[in-house]
């Protein structure tokens, strides 16, 4: 049974980088393509990335199984540190990644994390 889990990361990034960027190479890490049909296969999650100035911070709400746990963070930390990713669109977009960490899902991302266990 899928449980939620959270994971927070921070890259610095040039002020024209597109921070969404950064969501697709995780996806592409986790899913095998940044555009693809639900489920999740390995495991359901949402990114969302916050900018101040240079740094962004990052963070990775999803649901596994717990024998994949470790498995989806290490592609999260491991998709960040290639700090490289060519969009859909063709630009590259480049960024220093600077670490993560695994965190407690909030008390306000109950609901969202609810929803991604019943992804099926």
């Amino acid at each position: 049974m899928r449980r939620a889990c959270a994971h927070d990361a921070a890259v610095r990034m040039a002020a024209d980088g597109d921070v969404r960027t950064l969501g697709a190479a995780i996806t592409v890490a986790l899913c095998g393509h940044w555009d693809h049909e639900p489920p999740c296969p390995l495991a359901p999650h949402h990114t969302s990335a916050e900018r101040s100035g240079d740094e962004v911070t990052l963070r990775v709400l999803f649901a596994a199984e717990p024998e994949s746990e470790a498995d989806v963070r290490s592609r999260i930390e491991t998709a960040l540190s290639r700090a490289v990713f060519e969009g859909p669109d063709g630009v590259t977009t480049r960024w220093e990644f600077c670490g993560a960490q695994p965190s407690a899902v909030r008390r306000d991302e109950l609901e969202h994390a609810e929803r991604l266990m019943r992804t099926a």
